[in-house]
C-alpha cells in the first residue's frame, strides 16, 4: 500500500509540475518522506511538519520566488549596523522576542491585530519602550514589496536581519544558516511577553523556559551570549553591585549615578563586538544581570568555560542556536490566522508621513489588517526628520513602486 501511495504522489507531483511540490509541508510516515502541497495526502498518524529552506525565495518555479529578498535584507542591516551598531543587537533581541511568544511570526512588530486588540507583544513589559530595529524591518520590507510584492514575511524579515546583524556585528565570524518559509501571524497579546526569560531569573527558570520552547540548556546558555553586545538600564542590575567585580561595580556605579533609566554597554571590553567575551565576563562576575550571573553555576559552568577558552566552540554554536530558535511555532499558509502581510504604496507614503512628527508611527510590517490601492506617483524624494533635526528616513518613488528607501537611525537606534 506505501508503494502505491508513493507512486500516485510522485505521479501526482510529475503531471502537476513544481508548483504542486511548492507548499509548506512535509508527510513524515516512517520511511515514506513524500512532498506534498495537501495535508489531506498525509495519512493518519504522519506528522504535518512545516517545510523551511534555505534559499526559500529562490526557486524561480515557486509562488515564492523573490531572488534579492536575502540580498536586500543584508543591505539594510549592513547600512543600518554601519550608522548605529546597537541597531544590530536590537535586531537579534527582536527576533529572540518574537520567536519565544506564538512563534517566529513577526508578532511583536504588531500594533493592532486581527482582533482589534492594541494591547500587544510590543506593550509587554519586557518590551514596552526596549525594542528596537523596526525602521529596519520596514526598510527591508519596501524594498521587498517593491521588488516582488506579497511574496516575503515579515517573519522572514526579521530572522533575516538577525541573521545578517549577527554576520556584521561578529567581524563576519558567524554566519547563520537561516531557512525561509515562515508566515505571519495575525494575533499579538500583550500578556503573553510573561512567557519571556527575565534579568532576574534563576538558571532553573532559565532552564525551563528555554526548554518549554523545545530549546537545549547548552542551547540557552549558547544564546545568552549575545548579552556581549547591546545595552541595559540601571533598574535592571543596581541592586546587584555588592555581587559584582568591585572595579566593575565602582565603574557601573559611576555611569548610573543613581538614574535607573540610565543605559550601560552590556560587555564593557567588546561592547560592539558580538563575540565570546561574555563567558570570560560571567566567570570574573563582570556581567549585568542576575540572569548572566547564574551561568557560573555548577549546572552550566562547564559550557561558559568552554565557550571562553576554546576558540570558535561559541560561534559554531551560536550559529545553529539561532537557527533552531527560528523553527519555534513556525507558521504555514495552511495554518488558520497566517499571513503574508502587505500594504499598498499608498499607506506607504501615508505612513512615511507620520514619521515627520513620531519615528515610532506604524510601519509595513505593524499592522494585522490588510489594504489595497496603488497610486502613480512621479519620481520624487521623500525627506522625514526625527526630532534632533537629521535624516529619519529618506525614499524614492518611481510610479507605484518604491524603488529606494534608507535608513539613518537616530543616537538611540530608535
Amino acid at each position: 500500500m506505501a508503494a502505491k501511495l508513493a507512486a500516485l504522489v510522485v505521479l501526482v507531483a510529475f503531471l502537476a509540475g513544481p508548483a504542486a511540490c511548492e507548499g509548506a509541508s512535509i508527510c513524515f510516515n516512517g520511511w515514506l518522506r513524500l512532498p506534498t502541497f495537501n495535508p489531506w495526502l498525509c495519512s493518519r498518524g504522519s506528522r504535518m511538519r512545516s517545510r523551511l529552506g534555505h534559499g526559500y525565495y529562490d526557486n524561480r518555479w515557486s509562488k515564492s520566488y523573490c531572488p534579492r529578498a536575502e540580498v536586500i535584507v543584508r543591505g539594510a542591516v549592513k547600512d543600518a549596523v554601519a550608522a548605529y551598531p546597537g541597531i544590530g543587537a536590537g535586531l537579534i533581541r527582536l527576533f529572540f522576542h518574537d520567536c519565544f511568544v506564538r512563534g517566529c511570526d513577526a508578532s511583536v512588530l504588531l500594533t493592532t491585530t486581527n482582533s482589534n486588540n492594541s494591547d500587544t507583544e510590543r506593550e509587554g513589559l519586557p518590551n514596552k519602550n526596549s525594542l528596537r530595529g523596526f525602521q529596519v524591518i520596514d526598510a527591508a520590507k519596501a524594498a521587498i514589496e517593491a521588488a516582488c510584492p506579497g511574496k516575503v514575511s515579515c517573519a522572514d524579515i526579521v530572522a533575516f536581519a538577525a541573521r545578517d546583524a549577527s554576520y556584521f556585528l561578529s567581524n563576519r565570524r558567524i554566519n547563520i544558516r537561516m531557512p525561509g518559509g515562515r508566515y505571519d501571524g495575525r494575533e499579538s497579546f500583550a500578556n503573553e511577553t510573561d512567557q519571556l526569560p527575565g534579568p532576574f531569573s534563576t538558571v532553573t527558570e532559565l532552564q525551563t523556559s528555554f526548554t518549554a520552547k523545545g530549546l537545549t540548556s547548552d542551547e540557552m546558555v549558547t544564546l545568552s551570549g549575545a548579552h556581549t553586545i547591546g545595552r541595559a538600564r540601571c533598574m535592571f542590575f543596581s541592586s546587584r553591585f555588592s555581587e559584582m567585580d568591585p572595579a566593575f561595580a565602582a565603574k557601573l556605579k559611576a555611569q548610573c549615578n543613581g538614574n535607573d533609566d540610565t543605559n550601560v554597554n552590556q560587555d564593557d571590553v567588546t561592547p560592539y563586538v558580538l563575540d565570546k567575551q561574555y563567558y570570560r565576563n560571567v566567570i570574573d562576575r563582570r556581567v549585568l544581570f542576575t540572569s548572566d550571573a547564574v551561568l557560573n553555576s555548577i549546572k552550566t559552568i562547564t559550557q561558559v568555560t568552554e565557550n571562553a577558552n576554546i576558540a570558535g566552540t561559541w560561534e559554531r554554536k551560536f550559529e545553529r542556536a539561532m537557527e533552531n530558535m527560528g523553527k519555534i511555532g513556525i507558521k504555514t499558509r495552511a495554518d488558520q490566522g497566517a499571513e503574508i502581510r502587505k500594504v499598498s504604496i499608498d499607506s506607504i507614503f501615508m505612513r512615511a508621513a507620520m514619521r515627520r512628527t513620531s519615528s515610532h508611527a506604524p510601519g509595513l510590517c505593524t499592522n494585522g489588517t490588510r489594504s489595497r490601492g496603488g497610486g502613480n506617483y512621479g519620481r520624487r524624494e521623500i525627506r522625514l526628520r526625527t526630532g534632533d533635526g537629521k535624516d529619519g528616513i529618506r525614499v524614492w518613488a518611481r510610479r507605484d513602486v518604491v524603488t529606494e528607501l534608507a535608513v539613518a537611525l537616530t543616537p538611540d537606534g530608535r
